[in-house]
């Protein structure tokens, strides 16, 4: 097991805790298979009647994957440890969201990328004040993964495309609306509660303990988001957002400039499909991986990682303009054949 994770058992309780706050408890991949092996062995153990997740620090439930030693071992040549890592993770996050006993995630802080996969696709996900959720995969050259793209295609209206696009972050109130979260409770309530669930096993307790959540603020401006994220391709988005003379509207514009061309073409075909097909979350992350997978050859991962996290100049080469994208989109999303993820 990893020394960055604590599992164990309490009571009628599994429970799962990521320690490694420092940097804000980012998933590697003996974290990922750590926290797959533990609900496995409690899926069939008739003494768990459910799992709890948590995690140490103030600042982060989980900020995301280790993309460090992806970085590393891809520039070293190295590409079928991403791969290896992201269709493993994967099966994890299937195997939480079709869980046949509840998972109660208690999520504070930065919940980003693999967060989202660790917490968001829990049965019962708590929020408190500090929670910032968001997927910001566009702006380092991937797409919105981790079963991220099918909460996303069921956000309200085209919430979706907007937090896909623009890597917004939501606060608990937001999470709670687009269907990324489910109970509001103020974390100085937190360590009574989780002593409650596990000591009773009686989950209504964290109905009882659920407040309403402050103002959602994107649900302010669902209207012009449904308006101009209907666009059916990254220029029509664009340009509806530069005939838009809003504060919000430069916002979602300076981020769409920043991020990955051939990303968020993607992401809007990716959550199209997906809302299109009503699909599950094996769909939506076997989409996914067919990106993911691809992403260091043909996309830009690798410089996004260098500009953003290793050189931290801020300043990516992208591969691609934000027009004329429809065919490199459609062979980023193409079948892999029999190297398809599989469950």
């Amino acid at each position: 097991m990893s020394d960055d994770i604590h599992i164990r058992t309490e009571a009628r309780a599994g429970r799962i805790t990521l320690t490694r706050p420092k940097p804000l408890n980012a998933l590697s991949y003996d974290m990922a298979m750590s926290i797959d092996a533990a609900l496995k062995r409690w899926s069939g153990d008739d003494a768990i009647d459910f799992v709890l997740m948590d995690a140490e620090g103030e600042k982060a439930f989980c900020a995301g994957g280790d993309i460090q030693s992806l970085y590393e071992t891809g520039r070293a040549g190295d590409l079928e440890f991403a791969r290896k890592f992201w269709r493993d993770e994967y099966r994890m996050n299937a195997r939480i969201a079709e869980y046949p006993k509840p998972i109660v995630a208690f999520m504070q802080g930065f919940v980003m990328g693999g967060g989202v996969g660790v917490g968001c696709h829990a049965s019962h996900r708590i929020v408190g004040d500090s929670t910032r959720i968001a997927m910001p995969e566009c702006g380092i050259g991937l797409v919105p993964d981790v079963g991220g793209s099918l909460l996303l295609a069921r956000a309200p209206g085209r919430l979706g495309e907007y937090l896909g696009l623009t890597a917004d972050r939501m606060g608990p109130a937001d999470a709670i609306r687009a269907g990324f979260a489910d109970h509001y409770v103020p974390e100085a309530g937190w360590e009574a509660l989780k002593t409650a669930l596990v000591a009773t096993g009686d989950l209504s307790a964290i109905g009882e303990a659920t407040i309403i959540a402050p103002e959602a603020a994107f649900a302010r401006h669902q209207d012009l988001i449904d308006t101009i994220f209907a666009g059916h391709d990254l220029p029509a988005i664009v340009a509806a957002l530069e005939a838009e003379n809003t504060d919000f509207a430069a916002h979602a514009l300076m981020a769409l400039r920043r991020n990955s061309p051939i990303s968020m073409a993607c992401t809007l075909e990716m959550l199209a499909r997906l809302r299109k097909s009503a699909a599950g979350i094996r769909e939506a992350l076997q989409l996914e991986y067919r990106f993911t997978s691809r992403a260091m050859e043909h996309g830009d991962f690798l410089e996004g990682i260098r500009a953003q996290i290793i050189d931290r100049d801020r300043n990516p080469q992208w591969k691609h303009r934000l027009d004329g994208l429809g065919a490199q989109a459609e062979a980023m999303l193409a079948p892999l054949g029999p190297d398809e993820l599989t469950f």
